[in-house]
C-alpha cells in the first residue's frame, strides 16, 4: 500500500489503505526491511521506517526519479 498526501509518501506492506496507527502496527515490518536494504543497495536512501515518510520535490531530476523508479522495481521484487 502506497500512502500519500501531496509529496510526502510511505509504503506499508498491507492490503488495502491504512487508516490508522493498528492498521499501521499489522503490516508487514519484516518485508519492509528487506525493502529497505534492496533500496539502500541500489542507492536509493529511503526512511528506514515505514512509520516514517518520503519526500518528493522539485530537487528531484528527472534522471533522479528515473533511477529511484529502477530501484523501486527492484526493491518490490526482492521483497
Amino acid at each position: 500500500t502506497i500512502q500519500r498526501v501531496g509529496a510526502m509518501i510511505t509504503i506499508f506492506f498491507a492490503e488495502g489503505p491504512i487508516r490508522n496507527f493498528e492498521e499501521a502496527a499489522r503490516s508487514d515490518r519484516e518485508a519492509y526491511a528487506v525493502f529497505h536494504d534492496a533500496l539502500l543497495q541500489n542507492g536509493v536512501y529511503f526512511p528506514p521506517s515505514q512509520f516514517e515518510a518520503a519526500f518528493l520535490s522539485l530537487a528531484h531530476t528527472p534522471e533522479l526519479l528515473e533511477r529511484t523508479r529502477a530501484a523501486l522495481k527492484l526493491a518490490f521484487a526482492a521483497v
